[in-house]
């Protein structure tokens, strides 16, 4: 029982690891993984490795033959494109949701985590990554729809490459400026309680997201067209400035 118990632990390790070393990108998309080499980086034998990439397959995230050959999932248009559209559904239902349920606490959260938002360049840190997540996982968290937090919580692990990807092209002073009154101006909208401009601010939040310009780049790169284009990116925010 002891030995099992270790197992499980050293798989759970190994699992965490990984799936932390292909989010960032430190493990490359498509590149092949020698188990024997990566199982002795992580100082564990290959049997929980193993297990972990069995895990790590069941989201999407690594490849796995009956060779026992390995290698990152690819990043792929399509992918990109199917994320997007879940988030251009859920993210504004979440945030209408929050700006109607939100409690004193949801707010003191969503407050302190935008206080420690950095903006995201092509250099962006993990941590500073993880300060975005925050910011927006209290935003829907404040929802207070337990299986809608579950699912923007899968959506955000599966789009985190794709940011790497987007953010790797570079972003201009204005858009980060952008991207930060958009973030001002969610807060001020579920702070008031008005649902319909919170739902409006996620909307095109996420319509000019990294995730949706890795879509596009993805979608040019692998020659299957581009999404039509957004005829409010030159738009004013509800409930803030220009975008």
């Amino acid at each position: 029982m002891a030995g099992e118990e270790g197992l499980a632990t050293k798989s759970q390790r190994a699992y965490e690891r990984v799936r932390e070393m292909v989010l960032s990108g430190e493990l490359a998309p498509g590149s092949v993984l020698n188990q024997a080499a990566l199982a002795h980086r992580l100082g564990v034998s290959t049997t929980p490795l193993r297990e972990a990439l069995r895990l790590l397959k069941q989201q999407g995230l690594v490849e796995l033959d009956a060779h026992r050959d390995a290698r990152v999932t690819p990043l792929d248009a399509a992918e990109a494109r199917d994320l997007l559209e879940l988030r251009q559904s859920l993210d504004p239902l979440a945030a209408g949701l929050a700006a109607q349920r939100r409690t004193v606490e949801d707010l003191e959260r969503m407050r302190a985590a935008l206080a420690s938002l950095s903006a995201l360049r092509a250099d962006a840190s993990a941590a500073q990554l993880a300060g975005h997540r925050t910011f927006h996982a209290a935003v829907y968290r404040a929802s207070h729809n337990a299986v809608l937090v579950e699912a923007l919580d899968g959506l955000w692990d599966k789009t985190d490459r794709y940011r790497r990807h987007a953010l790797a092209a570079g972003r201009s002073e204005e858009e980060v400026e952008q991207r930060a009154e958009e973030h001002r101006a969610l807060l001020a909208a579920v702070s008031d309680r008005d649902a319909e401009a919170a739902a409006a601010i996620m909307r095109a939040h996420v319509e000019t997201s990294l995730g949706a310009r890795s879509a596009d780049r993805l979608a040019h790169e692998q020659g299957r067209g581009h999404r039509p284009p957004e005829p409010h990116r030159d738009r004013q925010v509800a409930g803030g400035g220009r975008r």
